[in-house]
């Protein structure tokens, strides 16, 4: 590895050296080829706006089959610590362990290091094909509670022991009635996790200039989980942001200049508002599960999951991985010919978290217009007229020689 020194996080902030070294996971399935992209995007961005005054030191580390392969450990310590020392990394998508063993891996890793924030902007690129007939409307981003709610994965099995203590617990204690026969799961929504969440959201808002903050949540049913999770996102904004923010019942949807709406929507009606009128939401704000939903079908808007970059963040402590959205598609490993816009865009979020905002910007400018020339992988290409259909390091290729038009 070349010499290259540690990300800071001093007073809040990070402290982003010239040379910062970045950990890195290239994934499983197509993780090697939509990486391989990625980093040829990534790097050419920073080459042509600082030359040799700038650099990324990346540091290579494992998860998923191949850290399975080396090590006999889905998950190594190593990478935990690798990501926690150097404060950010990038990742592609990781194959979970059929059978047994760890749930989820991207679960595993949010909830090793607490990145309690799931941040994913969902934007359209002019040329995209699209279901929607308008989904230059969609200009949204979601912040998704990361560790609890039912991804918190307390779950007892059917017919278990602790199924059966459990269910006959809760039948003495409350009078619930619950079929012998149910598996059982917790989903726990706390005030200080739904506190950290709302406030990450607005802050974003507030630094990027953003109208509105919806908690999208099923309150209705779910009294004192998604209903709190509500009340509590309300509270917060009172509390701590008392001058820049204001509830929709406090101005009846009519906020004054300079102030960010606060408001909220049942999550079924959020899916269907953000078909028909997708202009009217900005920031959302919500729990895990609904998060996950949430992210797709927006990114369905926009042109799939091919499309939405991701990351984990604990903004307290400085930590975040970005990361494609999408899985591992393992019939196309090593063809080089899927999309990795994902991950790309996963990787401009990434240097506008270090504060290199330029190259950010100049990465997204290139796919613009790499979208607009009808130049595509396969998964756009037979839903787009006129369309030229390239390899998965062509379009990259491609995006670098836009980034030198556009620079």
């Amino acid at each position: 590895m070349e010499q290259g020194e540690k990300i800071e996080f001093r007073d809040g902030a990070l402290v982003v050296p010239d040379f910062p070294i970045i950990p890195f996971i290239k994934g499983d399935g197509i993780g090697p080829d939509i990486w391989k992209a990625t980093r040829l995007v990534v790097e050419r961005a920073v080459s042509l706006l600082w030359g040799e005054r700038r650099k990324i030191v990346w540091k290579e580390v494992h998860a998923g089959q191949r850290a399975f392969e080396l090590t006999g450990q889905w998950l190594p310590p190593e990478t935990v610590e690798a990501f926690e020392t150097f404060r950010v990394g990038i990742k592609g998508p990781l194959t979970t362990p059929v059978g047994g063993g760890i749930r989820s891996l991207n679960v595993a890793l949010r909830q090793a290091l607490d990145l309690y924030a799931c941040v994913r902007p969902v934007r359209y690129f002019r040329g995209v094909p699209s279901p929607v007939r308008y989904p230059e409307r969609v200009d949204m981003v979601v912040f998704r509670e990361n560790t609890e709610d039912v991804y918190a994965g307390m779950e007892l099995k059917e017919g278990s022991p602790e199924a059966r203590s459990l269910i006959s617990f809760l039948q003495k204690e409350f009078g619930w009635e619950i079929p012998r026969d149910s598996g059982l799961g917790i989903k726990p929504i706390s005030r200080s996790r739904t506190v950290r969440l709302v406030k990450a959201a607005i802050d974003y808002a507030l630094s990027r200039g953003r109208r509105s903050i919806t908690l999208v949540h099923k309150g209705n049913i779910q009294k004192f989980t998604e209903g709190a999770f509500v009340r509590w996102g309300y509270e917060v904004a009172k509390e701590y942001y008392p001058e820049e923010t204001v509830s929709w019942a406090e101005c009846d949807g009519w906020p004054p200049s300079g102030k960010i709406l606060v408001k909220d929507t049942i999550a079924d009606i959020f899916f269907q508002q953000a078909l028909t009128r997708p202009e009217e939401f900005d920031i959302i704000a919500t729990m895990n599960l609904n998060g996950d939903y949430i992210s797709d079908a927006l990114a369905a808007q926009v042109g799939g999951v091919g499309m939405a970059p991701g990351a984990n963040i604990n903004y307290s402590r400085g930590v975040a991985i970005f990361e494609a959205t999408h899985g591992t598609a393992p019939k196309y490993a090593g063809m080089d010919k899927v999309n990795p816009t994902s991950l790309i865009l996963s990787g401009a979020m990434m240097l506008e978290h270090m504060g290199w905002n330029e190259a950010a910007q100049l990465i997204e400018k290139a796919l613009e217009e790499t979208f607009a020339q009808r130049i595509v992988t396969y998964d756009l290409a037979r839903l787009m007229d006129g369309a030229t259909e390239v390899r998965c390091s062509e379009f990259a290729q491609k995006v670098c020689a836009n980034m030198e038009g556009v620079f």
